[in-house]
């Protein structure tokens, strides 16, 4: 499965592992069917996510023996939550459809339809269930096809539902059925219908050029190991001034994800300082630190971004966004009073930190009207969506230092543009140390920096205003087709005996 997504991107590779897993499974009994399905997650999340490792083991402070039994309890603990019971349930369906006293299962086809609806409604489920985890969702893998074109109308939930409904239904038709192959070759034609969308969909574009705004997204490389650092603090700093030095003429200036390692109120002064360079020169600076807030009864800690400068006042209409979906473990514990202290991982630097409000102001550069994701933010697909509908353009900051030179950074890459290609909207990513780029409406790269190196990427980004159909309409129409796929199955009339 993982070498469908970047930075292998052989997107044909996730159709045929599972229409092989869904022939191994479809006349298994319920248990070895869900043991089956158990052991592909371990599979797929064990290779997929593996970079996990790198950030526990590298900068978590745990030994690789500590490292690996950590990774490898999530691998089993996300395997069991959000793949083993599309397999169970599709497993569970399928025998209960038996007639009694024989051994009659469903059609291949309808156990195609029922497999691919499940498979589409658990990657939703990952989205949200224990704050979610929607990564190596299937319909990343299409990306950089031609048939990336239904994003913007689908979303990535439905570009999984188009994947997985076809290849198993192409796999069913290996399958002996003398009765059934008609309905089979229907069902696939409709959805192979679907692909077909694609090209007439090409020609349309769903938002439109307003403008343009001229930017800086600066790459620091600041190390993980330093950047928490006291003795560094000075230098990291020093870093991104000089590095954002000669560009005080672009209309934007990105630093990215806590770029200032202090929190907001021990750095009055500096703060002070970058708002009066913005001022002076009709800039805006948006920037990453974390934010001590002692406006309520006990003082609160998030993962903010901030914007100053042009348009802004800082006593009377401050720029702020704070992050709302974090991080486990990375930005706050789980079950703290309990996990707290126990080794040096569950105790990381900024892992104390507070959800932010759902509802937030947009920030702006001058008159643009600029929708913010934080790191972990952007590979959730509605939530990514509703942010966007009033704004003109997109930006992500990241700090994906912590996963060193593993997959996970080029994965995470290939989720932003995604979202970039669902909203119809260029989208600016300002990273530590990589991948730093400028994404326009389709989702494709119009210029980068090399990663592990400092620099700056200057350029011009288009402001685009209107809607794409996913935007209004989000994933819930491919839910309710998934689940009528579903229903339609379980509420057929009796067959009769299947051959095989």
């Amino acid at each position: 499965m993982p070498l469908g997504f970047s930075p292998f991107d052989f997107w044909p590779v996730p159709m045929l592992a599972i229409g092989i897993i869904f022939l191994l499974s479809r006349t298994l009994p319920v248990k070895a069917a869900t043991l089956c399905g158990f052991l592909f997650g371990v599979g797929m999340f064990g290779a997929g996510t593996s970079w996990i490792y790198v950030s526990i083991h590298e900068f978590g402070a745990a030994s690789p023996m500590l490292a690996g039994l950590l990774t490898g309890l999530f691998v089993l603990g996300i395997s069991a939550l959000m793949i083993t019971p599309i397999f169970l349930l599709y497993s569970w369906l399928n025998q209960r459809k038996a007639e009694r006293g024989t051994a009659c299962r469903l059609h291949p086809w309808q156990q195609a339809l029922m497999f691919s609806g499940l498979w589409a409604l658990f990657e939703w489920v990952r989205s949200w269930l224990l704050t979610g985890f929607p990564w190596l969702l299937s319909g990343y893998a299409l990306l950089d096809t031609p048939f990336a074109t239904l994003a913007p109308v689908i979303g990535t939930y439905g570009l999984s539902l188009l994947m997985v409904a076809t290849a198993c239904l192409l796999f069913a038709l290996v399958i002996p059925a003398k009765q059934q192959r008609i309905p089979n070759v229907i069902a696939l034609l409709i959805f192979l219908g679907c692909w077909g969308l694609a090209w007439p969909l090409s020609n349309i574009n769903w938002t439109d050029k307003t403008g343009e705004l001229s930017f800086s997204a600066v790459q620091g490389n600041i190390p993980q190991n330093l950047k928490w650092d006291p003795d560094y603090i000075h230098s990291t700093i020093s870093t991104y001034i000089g590095l954002s030095e000669d560009q005080w003429e672009q209309e934007l200036i990105i630093w990215p994800e806590n770029a200032i390692p202090l929190f907001y109120n021990r750095a009055q002064g500096l703060m002070t300082h970058l708002d009066r360079l913005a001022r002076q020169n009709n800039s805006t600076l948006i920037l990453g630190m974390p934010v001590d807030d002692n406006s309520g009864r006990e003082t609160q800690y998030f993962n903010s971004i901030l914007s100053m400068g042009e348009g802004y006042s800082p006593t009377e209409d401050p720029g702020r966004y704070d992050k709302q979906k974090l991080v486990p473990f990375g930005e706050y514990v789980p079950m703290e009073s309990i996990l707290r202290g126990l080794i040096d991982f569950f105790n990381l630097p900024m892992s104390e930190f507070s959800r932010g409000e759902s509802e937030q102001t947009l920030l702006r550069a001058g008159e643009v009207k600029i929708a913010p994701y934080i790191c972990y933010e952007v590979v959730y697909p509605d939530f990514a969506a509703q942010m966007a509908q009033e704004s003109g353009l997109l930006i992500t900051i990241s700090n994906d230092t912590w996963f060193g030179k593993s997959i996970g950074p080029v994965q995470h890459f290939q989720i932003a543009r995604m979202r970039a290609l669902e909203t119809g909207r260029y989208m600016i990513r300002a990273t530590n140390d990589g991948i730093t780029a400028l994404i326009d409406e389709n989702g494709d790269v119009v210029e980068t920096i090399p990663r592990f190196t400092s620099g700056v990427l200057s350029s011009s980004a288009e402001i685009r205003e209107g809607q794409t159909p996913f935007m209004v309409l989000g994933s819930w129409p491919v839910l309710i087709i998934a689940l009528l796929m579903i229903l339609l199955v379980i509420y057929r009339k009796p067959s009769i005996k299947e051959s095989d």
